[in-house]
């Protein structure tokens, strides 16, 4: 079972953010609102995603946030005795909603409290009103919700998308924000590369035969094979079907805005990742964020399914790392 879960979270954080830019470069969309396409769709993502939610830690609390641009579904995590501490907050990958960080939040809500949500213009319980039409607008969204967290401040985590939204948000407004965690992040430390923008092409069109786009995505995830039958492959599987995004094309993230930075940053990458060139990625990281504090790391073996394919370690280091940053914010 848990092999069947690490290869759809492959699927989850890498492949559909690569779709993406590829529809995107080849399919502009004038239309303003990503949303579901039928109602009997919307129910049917539904359902999978609370069968998917009840592999979760039950949430303390679950609520909403109006921002600009929509109201974005909120979780809260919290284990007994970390109450006092700085929480984490959690930034799902592309068509990922909460239920992708499954195999992560137990070790890490054993150290703080933990916030997740569900994005904006995404897949998921979250509802887009307004037409997000830039990187700004991304930044203001989410800054939307950050500010209304009750908490004076956070830490901040991204996975993939999830990762270049973290910075995103951060350059635009970082009154809030300790410190960033970036796991294999995309268009943060480098640009995907083109082979595999070009690979994903066949596996975005439906009509292409059904045998044809399965090859295509397993290439695309370095061997993997998609799962419908765990609950998250399945939730992932329901989006893609039922759901339309309408979001802009990310924006890559320049070397001095990473040099912007000045809070404290974990950049982890997957030496195997198909989203980035792990080697010049690490030493973009390693030369431009400047806080003696931040550190880079690569995951040997690992590919973008890192939170899947090594969450003990993934918890390890994130804990670790946020625990130095509480440590020197408090001296």
């Amino acid at each position: 079972m848990k092999k069947k879960l690490i290869k759809s979270v492959i699927i989850i954080v890498g492949i559909l953010f690569v779709l993406l830019i590829a529809v995107g470069l080849l399919f502009r969309d004038d239309d303003k609102l990503g949303g579901f396409t039928t109602e009997e769709g919307e129910s049917e993502f539904i359902e999978a995603y609370d069968t998917a939610m009840e592999d979760l830690p039950k949430p303390t609390k679950e609520f909403w946030i109006e921002t600009e641009f929509g109201k974005v579904k909120v979780y809260k995590f919290l284990e007994e005795g970390t109450e006092s501490k700085t929480p984490l907050l959690l930034l799902p990958g592309k068509s990922a909603p909460t239920p992708m960080w499954e195999p992560n939040l137990k070790d890490l809500m054993k150290d703080r409290p933990i916030y997740t949500i569900d994005l904006l213009g995404e897949p998921g319980l979250s509802v887009q009103t307004k037409s997000i039409a830039s990187a700004t607008d991304q930044a203001v969204w989410l800054n939307n919700v950050i500010e209304q967290l009750p908490e004076e401040t956070i830490h901040l985590a991204g996975l993939s998308f999830g990762g270049w939204n973290a910075v995103n948000v951060t350059l635009y407004n970082s009154a809030k924000i300790t410190s960033l965690t970036l796991i294999d992040p995309v268009y943060v430390f480098g640009s995907i590369p083109l082979k595999m923008i070009l690979a994903s092409i066949p596996a975005s069109i439906p009509v292409v035969p059904k045998p044809i786009r399965e090859k295509m995505l397993s290439y695309i995830a370095g061997g993997a094979e998609t799962d419908d039958s765990v609950p998250i492959g399945r939730l992932i599987e329901t989006g893609m079907r039922t759901y339309k995004s309408k979001l802009p094309l990310p924006k890559e993230i320049k070397e001095e805005q990473l040099q912007e930075l000045k809070m404290p940053v974990l950049g982890i990458l997957a030496e195997d990742s198909t989203m980035h060139r792990s080697e010049e990625s690490m030493d973009v990281g390693i030369e431009n964020l400047k806080n003696p504090l931040s550190h880079m790391l690569m995951f040997p073996n690992a590919s973008h399914a890192i939170n899947g394919e090594y969450p003990e370690k993934l918890a390890k280091n994130i804990v670790d790392f946020l625990q130095e940053v509480d440590r020197n914010m408090n001296k």
